[in-house]
């Protein structure tokens, strides 16, 4: 059966045929109901935050918390779709059930914009603490679309990728050649699809009207589904195989039932093939008592032989893949702060484009379309990433993101320094300030420099780096550090506000004139700074996994102490 493709099958539920599934094409549909995702989600988000302002009446610190909360909600969620893959419905079932919800999300938000009785009356003071906000009833609305967007689009995280990656046969030499170019170009597309959201879907927002640009990302969705209905039949799927949490969990019980047990090499439980053993580590020794066999660790089951049970013995195969996961967790905690200035880019940066001039040749640009400068410096340095970046050393990519995400926020800081200088020599305020929003263009730039080294290393480094078994899982957790990035922004802007504000003032003023945005800044590039010190450290002392060593290798087991 030279022609199936081993642990995948057909639509109908057969062997996959490699000469009629898998490849480039189903890959490009896959990734185009990406490219329509990421035209969706983005399209919101960039923008989101001049609505709650301008036409909701949050607060700039209260609407700046609802964009990151509802980010961070976009990726923890995908937890819950690799979940929902791995143990009960795979990955092509769970992309068009997550991509329907956030159909109804964005077709909500485009209905919850577009009637009057949804949000208040207009204001026309530009003193916006004086208008009425929105009432419990209007943000329930609100919130309900924005969450089911977030639903819809963490479902979808957590297995688009990994799909795409199924359609190429690890087995194969040139397909696997293949599937890494599948990864940058998978980055390229949702880069180019946030590009159009900036820009096109912006625009539209700003001068046409946010109910038709909502209503494009429902139509953009809708479009997402179709495609990826009409390429089932040239799809390759990978079975269920239930969660690798299942498994984490047993080791780490067996260990803890089993830490007073002597520690005995002869005792070990080894059942892994020669192909897929793996070699123990110093790192975590106390997790290897859980493949020391002793009396009742195996039960018999109906009129089988007898088996493990996993929750009492698990092999040392199976302790190492855990360990393997647990040693990315350092690596994997020390780049959060990344995406907590990330966000930044996201709400403050598009507040301050507000009250910048951004009018050329009669052209006012849209304040939300200023982060087209971030994406164009991701595209130009995925541009460079098979002759600059892929040749580096992926923890060495990380590091260099976090260096430039750090000079982004001093950047940042400088500018906004400059921009509070222009907005005291005018005492009134005027809406828009006599300093060019060009001066926001390095923190832009240098943030989305940083993102196109972060993200590439990031993946690189958790799918290389994690067990066969547990990639769906791993890819999962790189997804969750942008989400604990959102959720520490918002929590990082409420101490703030709270320790700084005193009737509205301080650093997170509700008008940024009269507040101290640089100083924010300042304690962003001050944090950013000591995250990269912890990273160097963690880079230091992580340990890659060794090769598979035979049999008569064990003997250099350690001895189970921690």
């Amino acid at each position: 059966m030279n022609w199936a493709v081993a642990d995948t099958v057909d639509y109908k539920g057969g062997p996959a045929d490699r000469t009629k599934t898998g490849g480039w094409l189903p890959a490009f549909m896959i990734l185009g109901a990406e490219i329509c995702e990421r035209l969706s989600t983005m399209g919101i988000v960039v923008n989101l935050v001049t609505y709650l302002t301008g036409t909701m009446h949050l607060p700039n610190a209260e609407a700046a918390n609802a964009v990151t909360n509802f980010m961070g909600t976009c990726f923890l969620l995908s937890l819950l779709g690799g979940f929902v893959a791995d143990t009960f419905l795979g990955r092509f079932k769970t992309i068009l059930i997550f991509a329907c919800l956030q159909t109804l999300g964005t077709l909500t938000l485009a209905i919850s914009t577009k009637l009057p009785q949804l949000h208040p009356q207009v204001c026309e003071t530009r003193l916006g603490h004086l208008c009425k906000r929105a009432d419990g009833f209007q943000m329930g609305i609100l919130y309900l679309a924005l969450y089911l967007i977030a639903l819809g689009t963490g479902g979808l995280k957590s297995s688009v990728s990994g799909f795409g990656s199924d359609q190429f046969d690890e087995n194969d030499p040139k397909e696997k050649a293949r599937m890494s170019y599948f990864f940058n170009r998978f980055f390229f597309i949702i880069s180019t699809g946030s590009l159009l959201a900036v820009t096109v879907l912006v625009y539209i927002q700003d001068n046409v009207g946010r109910s038709w640009a909502y209503g494009i990302c429902s139509v953009s969705m809708s479009i997402a589904i179709v495609i990826l209905i009409s390429g089932a039949k040239r799809y390759r799927y990978k079975k269920c195989t239930g969660s690798p949490l299942v498994q984490i969990f047993q080791v780490i019980f067996a260990a803890i039932k089993k830490r007073n047990t002597p520690f005995a090499a002869a005792l070990l439980y080894k059942d892994s093939s020669e192909a897929s053993k793996i070699l123990s580590t110093d790192q975590f020794r106390c997790l290897n008592k859980a493949a020391v066999v002793v009396e009742g660790d195996f039960e018999t089951y109906g009129d089988g032989p007898a088996a493990p049970n996993p929750w009492k013995l698990c092999s040392v195969t199976k302790v190492e893949e855990v360990k393997m996961v647990i040693k990315l967790l350092p690596i994997w905690a020390t780049t959060i702060m990344f995406w907590t200035t990330y966000a930044q880019i996201l709400t403050f940066s598009v507040v301050q484009a507000v009250t910048m001039e951004r009018t050329i040749l009669r052209f006012q640009i849209p304040a939300g379309s200023l982060t087209t400068f971030f994406f164009i410096a991701i595209l130009i340095t995925l541009g460079a990433y098979d002759r600059l970046i892929m040749p580096l050393w992926m923890k060495l990519r990380i590091g260099i993101g976090l260096v430039l995400s750090t000079l982004g926020m001093a950047a940042a800081a400088a500018t906004e320094m400059k921009r509070l200088s222009v907005a005291k020599s005018h005492p009134k305020a005027p809406p828009t300030l006599p300093i060019t929003v060009f001066y926001l263009i390095p923190q832009f730039f240098l943030v989305g420099s940083g993102q196109g080294f972060i993200y590439t290393g990031q993946l690189d480094f958790f799918i290389t780096q994690s067990p066969k078994g547990m990639k769906t899982m791993s890819t999962g957790l790189f997804l969750t550090t942008p989400s604990l990035g959102f959720f520490f922004s918002s929590l990082l802007v409420s101490v703030v506000k709270k320790v700084t504000g005193n009737h509205n003032q301080g650093w997170m003023a509700d008008n940024i004139n009269y507040g101290r945005l640089d100083c924010f800044y300042g304690l962003l590039t001050i944090l950013s700074f000591i995250n990269f010190v912890i990273y160097l450290a963690c880079a230091v002392w992580y340990q890659p996994q060794k090769p598979r060593v035979s049999d008569h290798d064990s003997s250099s087991v350690d001895d189970g102490s921690c």
